[in-house]
Order: structure tokens, then sequence, then C-alpha cells
């Protein structure tokens, strides 16, 4: 699913008011369509994390902007890489349907 980046880095921003640990995606331009994650856990100094990155066995950030911009992908960042991004999970559940739940939500 092809999303707004400002929306989602929106929802990001939120975390401690959204469910979005374990959201996956991949890359429409990836020789293999490759799952990539990320999330948020509260309490830790470094809540935003990312798997299956550049770096072995992930990173932790500060911020969602910090995450979205770091160059991890193939030495891109999420932002700069936006574009070829389709979302799959968010929160666990599917994109659409976790979108039509905040979408309520936000009314």
């Amino acid at each position: 699913m092809k999303l707004d980046y400002e929306k989602f880095l929106g929802i990001f921003k939120n975390a401690d008011r959204h469910n979005v640990d374990e959201t996956t995606f991949y890359f429409d331009d990836d020789p293999e369509e490759q799952e990539h994650y990320l999330g948020w856990i509260g309490g830790h100094e470094k809540p935003y994390w990312v798997g299956y990155c550049d770096i072995p066995d992930g990173c932790e950030y500060s911020s969602a902007e910090e995450m979205f911009t770091a160059k991890i992908y193939e030495g891109r960042s999420l932002k700069e890489r936006w574009e070829q991004a389709d979302i799959c999970n968010i929160g666990g559940i599917d994109a659409e349907t976790w979108l039509s739940y905040y979408e309520e939500v936000m009314r």
C-alpha cells in the first residue's frame, strides 16, 4: 500500500497513541521483496527501532524523524526511498485495516 510520507511520519510521531510496533514494508524496486520492520516501544531512551536494514541486528532511534532519515537502506533513508516503499502492515495489522481504524479515531 502506498501512503503519503507526511501522514506516515505523523503516525509515527504519535506512536505513543497508536499501535505501530511490528510495522512492515518492502521496497518495490528491490530484486527480492524483502520485508523491512520498524516500530516503537515506549519506555526506552530510543523507542524507535528498525530491523532488516543495512545495520546487522537493526538499530534504535530517539525520534521518528531520525529513524526515517537514517541512511540505512542501501545507503539511503526511508524518506529518500519513499516512492518505492510499499507498506504491508502497521502494528501487525494489515495496513488498509489499520488505516481505516486510524482515520475513524482521528475524526
